[in-house]
């Protein structure tokens, strides 16, 4: 198996469970912890697709992980205003 096949399983399995830790609502911190895997997914996957040429995927997740670390910032560093949930 080639490096960028690595690079590709580990960004899609880790997208996966990333969505699956989202999905399930299950609080901000899971919830948070699930942006920081997607992070983590969407910078192989732009490691990836630059090996492989594939410019509009690495494009994709550059914007994807700008959104990831929106969703990190909001689960996991902001601070909640008083009475006010996450």
């Amino acid at each position: 198996m080639e490096l960028v096949d690595i690079l590709r399983w580990t960004a899609s399995i880790s997208g996966m469970i990333a969505a699956v830790m989202v999905a399930l609502n299950a609080g901000a911190k899971i919830t948070g912890w699930g942006f920081v895997l997607f992070s983590g997914s969407s910078i192989v996957w732009v490691a990836a697709s630059l090996l492989d040429g594939n410019n509009p995927l690495a494009i994709q997740n550059i914007v994807l992980l700008g959104i990831n670390l929106f969703g990190i910032y909001r689960y996991l560093l902001r601070k909640p205003k008083a009475g006010n949930a996450a």
